[in-house]
């Protein structure tokens, strides 16, 4: 048997091998959404929605087909995520922030929609995928200067309105879920913050998700491979704040560690054995045959 080293190894040998398995447990994570830039005068991008999650167990699998690996790249700013897919299975991805200064006041719909900018009038966010994700949140209304934008939308909750309280104008992203898949307790596709006109920094959400900094700076990007929303740029007092990079997504699978290795794979996945599973994660595309 092929040594453990820091929790993965570099091939699988299991000496009590029962047959190829029939089914398989899944995570697939999509790219988070890119958050909105802010623009000179107080005009804030919205969060980035998370990437759309999809995770069960028991997915049929056929011995002998090489099964599709897809992980969808995080979004630049003002920028979608992209889809991720295992098998049969694809998840969307997450919905921009909306951009301050750019075409469309609405978050964009996604697995998890982008939360609105803000720039003057009432604005909604993009809209989740039932069962993926939800929606990003809006902005306030009536607008008063200094404006407020939305958070992303995430796997577990709606992005936040943005709020004309002090401090002002922190629309946090909606709240990833939690996974033991991978052997350990995780969180994945949570939603980027809202551009802040405060001075104070907006609290994250969990799993990664980016978080908006103060009066004119840019958007916090997400962590990479949470499927996590970006976070929306805080406009100042001149000059154009970038939105931050959704974080890219994620593909785990497991299945009893008395079964067969599968006969290949490919995109170098990290494998490992944890609570009787034995556990491929893939972070780059690639493919699994049985």
């Amino acid at each position: 048997m092929s040594a453990n080293l820091g929790g993965y190894i570099s091939a699988t040998f299991n000496p009590l091998t029962s047959g190829v398995t029939a089914t398989v447990e899944y995570l697939v994570v999509a790219g988070g959404g890119g958050g909105g830039s802010g623009t000179a005068g107080s005009h804030n991008g919205g969060g980035g929605g998370a990437g759309g999650l999809l995770t069960a167990a028991g997915l049929a699998v056929a011995a002998g087909t090489a099964l599709t690996v897809t992980v969808g790249a995080g979004g630049s700013q003002n920028t979608n995520g992209s889809n991720s897919v295992f098998s049969s299975i694809t998840t969307t991805g997450g919905g921009a922030g909306a951009g301050s200064g750019v075409s469309g006041n609405a978050g964009a719909n996604g697995g998890s929609g982008g939360g609105a900018k803000a720039s003057g009038s009432f604005d909604v966010g993009g809209t989740g995928v039932a069962g993926q994700g939800n929606n990003g949140g809006s902005n306030v209304s009536p607008q008063v200067a200094p404006y407020t934008a939305g958070g992303g939308g995430g796997a577990g909750s709606v992005g936040q309105n943005a709020t004309y309280t002090s401090p002002r104008s922190i629309g946090v992203g909606g709240t990833g879920l939690s996974s033991t898949i991978s052997g350990s307790n995780l969180f994945y596709a949570a939603g980027g913050s809202g551009g802040t006109n405060s001075t104070a920094i907006a609290t994250a959400s969990v799993a990664g998700a980016g978080v908006s900094g103060v009066y004119g700076s840019i958007g916090g990007a997400a962590t990479a491979n949470t499927g996590s929303g970006g976070a929306g740029g805080s406009g100042g007092a001149s000059g154009t704040q970038a939105g931050g990079a959704g974080g890219s997504g994620i593909v785990i699978i497991r299945y009893p560690a008395n079964c067969a290795a599968p006969t290949s794979t490919t995109g170098n996945p990290q494998i490992n054995y944890a609570d009787g599973y034995q556990i491929y994660t893939w972070t780059s595309n690639g493919t699994v045959t049985f």
